[in-house]
């Protein structure tokens, strides 16, 4: 059973959670983050992440749904505080019922299951939290194997971010990594499991339009930076440059919108190639 700590005041216990929420360098020493709202804590149950806490008050009655979740042996500690507290922590205009300590898995690349058809996205230098959420929420929704961050970067772990996710944070393995030379054993490793693995980099600047790219080969999507792009770095790892076709005075799109759209091209073409397969096997 989960150990049960009663706060009723702001002592080391409460600044400790209180400062996960706000700290970056706090969060990463102590491998361990903030997490609030119903749909978060239901995915990083349902995925299976190690909840450390719980926090709740019993000031208000607390709904089914949060009951239930205590009920269970999820977490190692339920921490029970006035309202008073759970409303100094919340970032929310109506107070969540329930948050939650969660431990910050490895970053390490074999999260990231090497499949047939592998697709992977490296974000190079994100400086956006909510950027980077959005884009981890449509490698969710557009089924992208994983995602990299390289270079000094925007937290992964942020509460913003994690809020932007729309709980689409706990289904996607995203690793951080210092730089771009951490990546290239990884690649080295999944062309030993798969062959050809093309990575395809991103730019307004480019000739080839997305549509005219084959993404039905295992690929690595690269994305540049809001204000500077793709670093010269990656740009020489890449076997070719895409855009996005556009229309109108607009000359680029935000970063993760970009994402979006490429993202939907390559399942677009993944999900072609699967039926024109099956039609051939029928025939």
């Amino acid at each position: 059973m989960p150990k049960l700590v009663k706060l009723y005041s702001e002592n080391s216990d409460f600044q400790h959670i209180e400062t996960l929420r706000r700290n970056r360098t706090k969060r990463n020493r102590s491998r361990e983050f903030f997490v609030e709202g119903v749909r978060a804590i239901q995915q990083a149950i349902h995925n299976g992440w190690t909840i450390n806490a719980f926090v709740y008050s019993r000031d208000k009655r607390l709904s089914r749904w949060a009951e239930d979740i205590l009920a269970q042996p999820i977490a190692k500690t339920h921490y029970e505080l006035p309202l008073k507290l759970v409303e100094k922590l919340s970032d929310k205009q109506d107070t969540s019922e329930l948050l939650a300590l969660v431990a910050m898995p490895q970053d390490d690349l074999a999260r990231i299951p090497v499949r047939t058809h592998l697709l992977s996205v490296v974000l190079d230098r994100p400086a956006n939290p909510g950027n980077l959420g959005a884009i981890l929420r449509s490698c969710d929704a557009l089924r992208a194997d994983g995602l990299i961050i390289t270079g000094h970067a925007v937290d992964l772990y942020d509460p913003e971010t994690i809020r932007a996710t729309t709980g689409s944070f706990f289904a996607v393995p995203a690793i951080r990594l210092a730089s771009h030379h951490q990546v290239l054993p990884w690649f080295k490793h999944v062309r030993d499991r798969l062959g050809p693995l093309q990575i395809v980099g991103t730019s307004a600047k480019a000739k080839l339009s997305i549509a005219d790219r084959d993404f039905t080969l295992p690929t690595v999507l690269v994305i540049g930076n809001e204000t500077h792009g793709l670093g010269e770095n990656y740009r020489s790892l890449c076997d070719c440059m895409v855009t996005i076709p556009m229309h109108g005075s607009a000359t680029s799109l935000n970063v993760a919108c970009a994402t979006s759209i490429i993202l939907y091209e390559v399942d677009r073409q993944r999900r072609h190639s699967t039926r024109a397969d099956s039609c051939i096997s029928s025939d």
